[in-house]
């Protein structure tokens, strides 16, 4: 067993935040038609070296149930065809959207997109509905810059837990 320490972030101002623009060699479109092996795939590709397993033993139905909710928007950034990375937003109330998920492939960590590609999710969330406050959390197994990215963006914590894993 090990200790896990999860950090609640929050943005309540659009204007807050040191957001980054994105380099001209990465382009990040939104996933306009929805296929729940897609999210399942950059989950998996995103999430493998983080430890993220919270969906792992998922169903194919539980995976289009969440994946192509209404609730649900997911971008993708690539390089040079190559998929960089993702971020999927959710719609938790009229007032509320979270960067439910948000990540590089391992090969495109450490290239400097990590705070270009949040400033980007951070920009699509603000732009979606009338939106009162974003909210993210990472984990003490995440990437040990992770915090640091939210938080330069203009995330703040408003609770941290810890827990047993």
């Amino acid at each position: 067993m090990s200790e896990i320490t999860v950090h609640y972030l929050e943005m309540t101002n659009p204007d807050k935040g040191g957001l980054k623009s994105l380099p001209v060699d990465l382009c990040v479109e939104e996933a306009c038609i929805k296929q729940y092996k897609v999210n399942r795939m950059l989950y998996d590709l995103v999430g493998e070296g983080w430890q993220w397993n919270d969906k792992a033993d998922w169903t194919p139905e539980k995976w289009k149930h969440y994946s192509e909710s209404d609730a649900l928007r997911t971008w993708i950034a690539t390089h040079r065809g190559s998929i960089a990375g993702y971020f999927e937003l959710q719609k938790l109330n009229a007032a509320t959207n979270e960067i439910a998920y948000f990540g590089l492939a391992e090969k495109f960590i450490g290239r400097g997109y990590g705070g270009s590609l949040l400033s980007e999710a951070i920009r699509q969330a603000w732009l979606w509905g009338d939106v009162e406050r974003i909210i993210v959390n990472t984990c003490t197994h995440d990437h040990p810059n992770a915090l640091a990215n939210y938080k330069a963006r203009g995330f703040s914590v408003y609770q941290e837990k810890t827990e047993v894993s």
